[in-house]
């Protein structure tokens, strides 16, 4: 009796245990749990691929650096572009004041040249006075001389001020003396002029110096 009671529990036993591999494999199978199964490893590599969260204080103090360091190129590239200006102001400085400097001594250059006929004329009409006794002809030539330079003078520029009888204009004359008149319409007026004054390009280039009525 003993024994066939304990093939019955033995037999029972093993039926158990099959029942339980296959409600084991059900589990394994079923949908839900594959579902899981899925969810727990998209979650773990999710959290594998994310970067460490930093914490605020190292941002911020990361954020500050990288403007710090935008902010000194942007200082050095505005301090090689002054040095780069300054250089180039100063080529242009240079260059000004030696184009200004040739221009006057060009300038220069050319009157005197212009000047030179002129000088001929005069050492000629000398030499000729030497051998000469005729006053007339000798201040025949002197005129046309002195008429070649007044021409030449006007094509420069340089023109002869008429002061006579006008207004006295401080920023034109120079009164080196004043005379008294009669006629009140005199006072004020230029009554003579004893260096005449020249204007280059309308530009007082000497002042006439007369003699003022009061």
């Amino acid at each position: 009796m003993g024994k066939k009671h304990v093939f019955k529990n033995g037999k029972g036993f093993h039926k158990k245990k099959m029942n339980m591999n296959i409600e084991d494999e059900k589990d394994i199978n079923d949908p839900s749990v594959e579902e899981k199964t899925e969810e727990i490893e998209h979650a773990k590599s999710a959290t594998e691929g994310e970067e460490p969260v930093q914490e605020p204080e190292v941002a911020e103090e990361e954020d500050l650096n990288a403007k710090i360091e935008s902010l000194q190129n942007e200082v050095e590239k505005e301090k090689k572009e002054y040095l780069f200006l300054m250089a180039e102001f100063d080529n242009f400085r240079k260059r000004t004041l030696k184009e200004k400097s040739e221009l006057i001594k060009n300038a220069a250059e050319s009157v005197f040249k212009g000047l030179l006929p002129i000088v001929d004329d005069f050492e000629r009409a000398i030499k000729a006075s030497e051998n000469s006794d005729d006053a007339a002809t000798l201040k025949e030539g002197m005129e046309l001389i002195y008429k070649k330079l007044k021409k030449y003078m006007e094509q420069n520029g340089v023109k002869e001020m008429d002061p006579e009888d006008k207004e006295f204009d401080a920023d034109r004359h120079e009164a080196i003396s004043a005379v008294p008149v009669p006629d009140e319409t005199q006072k004020g007026k230029i009554l003579d002029t004893v260096e005449k004054g020249y204007t280059i390009n309308d530009k007082v280039l000497r002042h006439a110096k007369v003699v003022v009525g009061q």
